[in-house]
């Protein structure tokens, strides 16, 4: 019987992508994630490994990040330091090769959850170069003329922040969703999975201010899902009185992190 990924009591997922995460493990294609930062995206992966009850692996990736990295290394610098100090086994290449994220979970004798985050900060190359290895779920290692091919294929999550167009060849490959930003009801319901006790009238004014500053015109950091969560906790921790919540902005800094943004944003509130 095929597994299904479902909200767990930790993760909130819409009924939408509930949907998309199902459809992308039954027709085997990697799904691409794309949403507004602290909208849950790399949240997602764990919850979907919570759910199926998989290992997960993640690989994070950076401006400088390869292709390349993700299947294997070579150590040639150790081999050469072995060499020179007299070390056994030295012709064994093997010895020196190191296994990557995507080589990992390859190798892995169950199916794991691989996660491939923020793509799009990676140069324009690098999603092309993945093509070949997420269709056939295998790689060559030239130096020991060995094909590691997947024992189990991974389901494979990637985000993106838009930052970056990513290739079209790329997105045929994948089935797509983005996350929407979560509606006031959704947002409630995310909030209190973190704080199921909190109190009604604190989160309700907490959200109130929260919407209101995502809603001016002239913001250039929109507070996220995230930060209305550390916003409410830090509420909850310093004992604000809810009636000053509105009328003093407390720990403000918190939702808003530019100057900008914070100058003038307590008269724009009241």
């Amino acid at each position: 019987m095929r597994q299904e990924f479902g909200s767990t009591r930790d993760y909130v997922a819409s009924e939408q992508l509930m949907a998309s995460v199902n459809v992308a493990i039954a027709l085997q294609k990697p799904l691409l994630i794309k949403g507004e930062p602290g909208t849950g995206k790399t949240m997602l992966a764990e919850a979907v490994a919570k759910s199926l009850g998989k290992r997960l692996i993640i690989w994070n990736i950076k401006s400088t990040t390869k292709a390349q990295d993700g299947l294997y290394m070579y150590d040639t610098i150790q081999r050469l330091y072995d060499g020179q100090f007299g070390e056994e086994g030295v012709d064994d290449i093997s010895r020196y090769i190191k296994l990557g994220k995507l080589g990992e979970a390859f190798e892995s004798q169950e199916q794991v959850i691989l996660l491939i985050d923020e793509i799009d900060k990676a140069d324009l190359e690098f999603p092309n170069d993945l093509l070949w290895e997420l269709d056939q779920m295998e790689f060559y290692i030239h130096e020991t003329k060995r094909t590691v091919k997947a024992k189990q294929r991974p389901i494979v999550i990637i985000t993106s922040n838009a930052e970056k167009e990513l290739p079209d060849a790329f997105l045929r490959r994948c089935i797509f969703h983005y996350i929407d930003f979560p509606d006031e009801a959704l947002m409630e319901e995310i909030v209190r999975t973190h704080y199921p006790d909190v109190e009604e009238k604190l989160l309700k004014n907490a959200m109130d201010v929260f919407y209101q500053i995502r809603s001016l015109k002239d913001i250039r950091k929109k507070p996220s899902t995230s930060e209305l969560i550390d916003w409410v906790n830090a509420l909850q921790i310093g004992g604000i009185p809810v009636e000053k919540i509105r009328s003093e902005l407390p720990f403000v800094g918190v939702i808003v992190k530019k100057d900008e943004d914070l100058e003038g944003l307590k008269a724009r509130i009241n």
